[in-house]
């Protein structure tokens, strides 16, 4: 049997403790992950999604500003709309980072 030592991906920097859990608050509120699902399906403007779930644009703005913060959404400005869409890499690693920074 012939082994071949297979290199480790170069993990990126940590994410800070405060990082985490500043996404897991950001998910903690279940209007917020009904947006994410949303999200998931494809890139949407505020109006659409305040649409789509029956809230308020302002309610709907102020959501995905605690998304955004939190690093959970980036955004494309299409003349005067934003388009909002999931960060996939981050969402991704969410349960790795919280896992280093339980173990740090």
């Amino acid at each position: 049997m012939v082994q071949y030592l297979v290199a480790e991906a170069k993990s990126a920097e940590p994410v800070s403790p405060a990082t985490v859990t500043l996404r897991l608050e950001a998910l903690a509120h279940p209007v917020r992950l009904r947006l994410l699902r949303t999200l998931a399906r494809g890139p949407h403007t505020t109006g659409e999604l305040a649409h789509a779930w029956e809230l308020s644009p302002p309610e709907v703005s102020r959501h995905l500003a605690v998304l955004r913060r939190a690093g959970l959404l980036t955004t494309r400005r299409h003349g005067r709309y934003v388009r909002y869409t999931l960060n996939l890499p981050d969402l991704r690693t969410l349960g790795a980072d919280l896992l280093a920074a339980v173990l740090r």
